[in-house]
């Protein structure tokens, strides 16, 4: 993506806009009103998945606390609610508990995914998506060896986080304090935590009966009470972790150079992001899988920035693209029976092709102001 910048090294929304280097004041009139009726849908759709995401995190937490006295007449009315959905479509799935355990966590992955990604994206590190979930993958191998040699009942999205994470942290460290090229570092961790994950599944598949296919492709069949619970968790912390963050990070993401002559905590945020990427990742492993986990944090954005005039335009369009994604992608999955993350992905991917085509295969320059 190209990034014009003023000549005092600020982007500026004036780089988005224009033909031949001048705009007419006609014009900009003429565009007010259709920017004010395409702020406002943009905001709507923030808002709507902003209601959506609180309450599949308020059934995650009645599911939880659901022999509570006041929790159990909302977590009946969310049944009730499941049994006419079915009533309504047909079908015979949204009674069921499990079910909106892996829609919850499916509406937090949309939104949690795309807010991490828009950043990744725009600083070329894409990659480090698809590595964090090779080491999550490992993690989950070590969690089901120890689980069979032990006996210990543990949580396996737990290993994986603590995997993840440590993983994250060493692929900065890597990053820092080697003279190869940015994307080596991540290169060798992808491939070489994916290869001690098959090692250890292989050796030890004799020793326990946990279909690992699941976590490779995504199947709301594994997504737990315990996993949307963690799922909820991760997502606050994520958000929270974003909006605390947030200036830091554009600063950081479009002149990490400027950034560090100001004296700004550089590598303190980078990790910030890589470890809220690893945080991502895990909790999106549920349903996509480790193969498919990171196209969630690269499509959805990929698709806002096609039709976006700003960095803050691109991070709201790809969280609502995510979440059109998300919910699309469940539909064909229980619709026809299919994994859970080729669904999400195919549909993210059916979103980036029709933003293609509504932006007129046009390339603009991301603006770091909104």
């Amino acid at each position: 993506m190209n990034r014009d910048t003023a000549g005092d090294g600020r982007t500026d929304d004036s780089d988005i806009e224009t033909d031949g280097g001048a705009t007419s004041s006609a014009g900009a009139t003429a565009s007010r009103p259709s920017r004010g009726i395409r702020r406002t849908v943009e905001l709507a759709g923030i808002a709507v998945t902003a209601v959506v995401a609180a309450v599949m995190l308020g059934f995650v937490f009645l599911y939880w606390a659901q022999d509570l006295p006041i929790a159990s007449d909302l977590y009946a009315a969310f049944r009730s609610v499941g049994r006419g959905m079915d009533a309504v479509f047909g079908t015979n799935v949204f009674r069921h508990p499990i079910m909106w355990q892996s829609m919850a966590t499916g509406v937090l992955v949309g939104v949690v995914a795309p807010l991490v990604g828009s950043f990744l994206v725009h600083r070329e590190m894409a990659l480090i998506g698809e590595t964090l979930a090779h080491t999550a993958f490992a993690g989950v191998a070590i969690g089901i060896l120890v689980n069979a040699t032990t006996g210990w009942d543990g949580s396996l999205l737990l290993v994986a986080l603590l995997v993840s994470i440590a993983g994250a942290l060493v692929v900065q460290w890597l990053t820092e304090r080697t003279d190869a090229y940015g994307d080596v570092p991540i290169a060798i961790m992808l491939s070489g935590s994916f290869a001690v994950g098959t090692l250890i599944i292989s050796y030890g598949r004799g020793l326990t009966g946990i279909n690992i296919e699941g976590y490779l492709f995504g199947n709301l069949a594994i997504v737990t009470a315990e996993g949307a619970r963690l799922m909820g968790v991760l997502s606050v912390i994520v958000v929270v972790g974003v909006l605390a963050t947030y200036k830091q990070l554009l600063f950081i993401t479009f002149d990490e150079q400027a950034a560090r002559v100001a004296q700004l905590n550089v590598t303190g945020y980078n990790t910030l992001l890589v470890v809220l990427t690893a945080v991502v990742v895990v909790g999106a492993m549920q349903v996509l899988g480790v193969i498919l986990v990171a196209a969630m944090l690269v499509v959805p954005v990929a698709a806002a920035s096609q039709i976006a005039r700003s960095f803050r335009e691109t991070t709201y369009l790809s969280v609502i693209f995510g979440q059109l994604a998300v919910i699309g992608g469940f539909a064909v999955s229980i619709g026809f029976g299919l994994p859970s993350g080729g669904s999400i992905v195919v549909t993210a991917i059916a979103i980036y092709l029709a933003t293609i085509v509504g932006s007129g295969f046009s390339v603009k320059a991301i603006s770091a102001h909104g």
